[in-house]
């Protein structure tokens, strides 16, 4: 999901899996797959950098250690367990 203004500058959260197509006419205008078209002030380059930075954030596993979000209404992700191979077998 990611933060972006409208022509009102009002904000929104939008699913990025959602976006077909965005275009600079001279408004920035997207076309999400359900057929809506959300206006916003950003420009197309900047949603890009915005929709990357997404999948990063969320494609990133948690550091060594840390278990994740604290916040209780967030739900963590599932420890990686190392699965011990033994010898000669795989």
């Amino acid at each position: 999901m990611i933060h972006l203004t409208r022509i009102n500058h009002s904000e929104i959260v939008l699913n990025s899996d959602l976006i077909e197509l965005i275009e600079s006419t001279p408004d920035t205008v997207i076309s999400l797959s359900n057929g809506q078209k959300v206006m916003v002030l950003e420009q197309p380059d900047h949603i890009i950098d915005k929709i990357v930075s997404y999948r990063r954030r969320i494609a990133t596993p948690w550091p060594e250690g840390v278990d994740g979000p604290q916040d209780p209404t967030v739900p963590s992700r599932p420890k990686l367990r190392a699965w011990a191979v033994p010898p000669g077998g795989e």
